[in-house]
């Protein structure tokens, strides 16, 4: 249901935004398009992208500890992308979840991303674009690429938003799906200190990106609280300290950022 609602979500923006976007005056030519191909391509070696691979570095230690293939771990980096939805995946296999139950979490790990496919899609559109390239391009679209095109699409001609958007999703996806393969593969003969610390490079990644783009104190309050309840609760209720952590800390952050506004 959260997916078949996404999808027709998704399909109204599109539309919608066709109405908005006038027609670029520059021709389009498939020489031009590989070249912004080429340029979206090299926007993805930046300092976002590198943090982007290091994290993912983090989770081939991850699902190789939790019993996955090396072939199930690539395949996992390309057809899901964002990386919490990975996570949550790998938590549902290893503790036994049905199918059903697994899809359902990945889905709404993933419904974060709708406010960001509903404010680029209409940048890429133009007339001459066809619905089913932005439903594509929208499986690249994750917190990293949307950051990077939302700062450079506005300097790109339209007709090759798309091509460039294109560019730069595909090479982050293709190099955290070598960077999982190599890891994958390594991670056996590394000793145990240094696969636990690439375990630990996952959430020092998710931590250290939510701390630097919380946009009020209130997004810090709740990380400094969350991870000081996390572990208390984990002592007592193992299976609810994330979901405790999240509601207690999240909500003390809220009474103080109500109580200081």
């Amino acid at each position: 249901m959260l997916t078949l609602r996404y999808a027709y979500s998704l399909r109204y923006y599109i539309k919608m935004s066709a109405l908005a976007e006038p027609e670029s005056p520059q021709p389009y030519t498939l020489k031009n398009a590989v070249r912004w191909y080429g340029r979206g391509a090299r926007s993805a070696v930046s300092i976002p992208g590198l943090m982007l691979v290091f994290s993912f570095v983090g989770f081939a230690g991850l699902a190789r500890e939790s019993g996955l293939t090396l072939l199930q771990s690539v395949f996992m980096t390309m057809i899901i992308w964002a990386l919490p939805a990975k996570v949550v995946l790998v938590g549902a296999i290893t503790s036994g979840t049905g199918i059903l139950g697994a899809a359902f979490a990945v889905a709404l790990s993933s419904i974060r991303l709708m406010p960001m496919v509903v404010a680029l899609v209409p940048e890429m559109r133009t007339p001459r674009t066809r619905t089913v390239t932005l439903y594509f391009l929208s499986h690249f679209i994750a917190v990293t690429s949307w950051v990077m095109a939302m700062e450079r699409l506005r300097h790109i001609p339209e007709n090759y938003r798309t091509s460039w958007y294109f560019g730069a999703g595909s090479t982050l996806v293709m190099a955290n799906m070598l960077v999982v393969g190599v890891v994958f593969a390594l991670a056996g003969s590394l000793p145990p200190a240094a696969n636990a610390a690439l375990l630990f490079l996952t959430p020092i990644y998710f931590l250290t990106s939510l701390w630097g783009t919380a946009r009020e104190r209130a997004g810090r309050y709740a990380l400094i609280f969350g991870m000081v309840i996390g572990p208390i609760i984990s002592y007592f209720a193992p299976e609810f300290s994330l979901l405790g952590a999240g509601i207690i800390g999240g909500g003390a952050a809220f009474l103080l950022r109500e109580r200081d506004a």
